[in-house]
């Protein structure tokens, strides 16, 4: 069974204690699954039809809970499956009546009342209830994806004013519900994972969120992994790139000039890096005959480059005095850094 198989088979076994609460469930089937009509004796008729049929049995099971039905409907005998879609009828007029009245369908007088939406707002005044309409809403048009492949939660709905008002009721949680345009349905959906694990919460899909929890851990543990493994990798990178570029400069002075024709002090740390090309900055400095810190190898591999640029420019590389250019202020300047190490 897929994940929003499993969190709706985990809320059809959800049955409020508070009737307020069942009401606002049953307002929610009504309003996603329900269909009222005249039949020939001019009498309301509501009729309820799902492709779950599990949908159905729960919707009777908050009707015998909070009308306190016995023979009015038997379930076994009155649903009726046509066209993939299970589908039960109240039948009894009084009790139709009765929950239409208690959904705010039907005023008092038997009058039906104009909604703007999905329900009247007296039925979701309260959090509980809230909550009760978004469960039933969720089961009647939800679905919810894969969490290990992406997030995305969403409720279909088939007018702008109902996906409003749902929209409405899920951000009065503080979460951003957003609302697109689906052929001739507007959607309402959430695509954060942290705000769907709080929407399974209030629909009290308790197993499911834990679930959808533990996903998103392991997906948060291997992106951290995966960033670290890729800046360790970058860093690598970058430092073999480095010390192949000082083994070319290094390669290119000796081929050239020879790396007696350096100072003495840059001569040593060529001659190191060239036994030791896998070492890193730290390990050269330890290496030489007077130890030099990280930053000090670095300014003397950087002198060391530029020499060998230098080299590479000029076309008479046989008159270029290295030792004075090392003593000019440039490399006086390095081996001031060197020395404050």
């Amino acid at each position: 069974m897929s994940f929003s198989g499993d969190v709706k088979e985990e809320l059809l076994k959800k049955i409020d204690s508070a009737r307020h609460c069942r009401i606002a469930e049953l307002a929610a089937m009504v309003a996603f699954d329900g269909e009222i009509r005249k039949n020939s004796r001019n009498e309301t008729d509501l009729r309820v039809s799902a492709e779950n049929p599990g949908i159905i049995r729960k919707y009777f099971t908050l009707l015998e809970k909070t009308f306190k039905i016995n023979d009015e409907v038997s379930i076994d005998e009155r649903i009726v499956k046509k066209n993939n879609r299970f589908t039960i009828d109240v039948g009894n007029q009084e009790l139709t009546v009765n929950i239409l009245q208690a959904v705010k369908i039907l005023s008092p007088d038997r009058t039906v009342t104009t909604v703007e939406g999905l329900v009247s707002q007296m039925v979701i005044q309260k959090n509980c209830c809230k909550r009760a309409f978004l469960r039933g809403a969720f089961l009647c048009a939800g679905s919810i994806s894969d969490p290990t492949k992406f997030y995305h939660f969403e409720i279909v709905c088939t007018s702008q004013e109902k996906a409003r008002q749902l929209q409405e009721l899920i951000q009065s949680f503080e979460i951003d519900a957003k609302i697109v345009k689906r052929k001739k349905y507007d959607v309402v959906y959430v695509k954060e994972g942290a705000q769907i694990v709080e929407l399974l919460g209030l629909m009290g899909a308790g197993v499911s969120l834990m679930n959808l929890e533990n996903v998103r851990i392991l997906k948060g543990m291997r992106n951290s992994v995966n960033r670290k493994v890729n800046c360790e990798t970058a860093n690598i990178n970058k430092t073999v790139n480095a010390a192949v570029k000082q083994m070319e400069d290094i390669a290119y002075i000796r081929d050239t000039i020879g790396l007696h024709r350096l100072p003495e002090n840059l001569e040593e740390t060529a001659m190191v890096r060239l036994e030791y090309p896998q070492a890193s900055l730290k390990e050269l400095g330890a290496l030489l005959t007077v130890p030099v810190g990280k930053s000090g190898i670095n300014h003397r591999l950087r002198k060391i480059s530029t020499i060998a640029e230098q080299l590479r420019e000029s076309h008479d590389v046989g008159n270029m005095d290295v030792k004075a250019h090392a003593a000019s202020p440039a490399g006086n300047a390095d081996r001031n850094k060197e020395e404050q190490v």
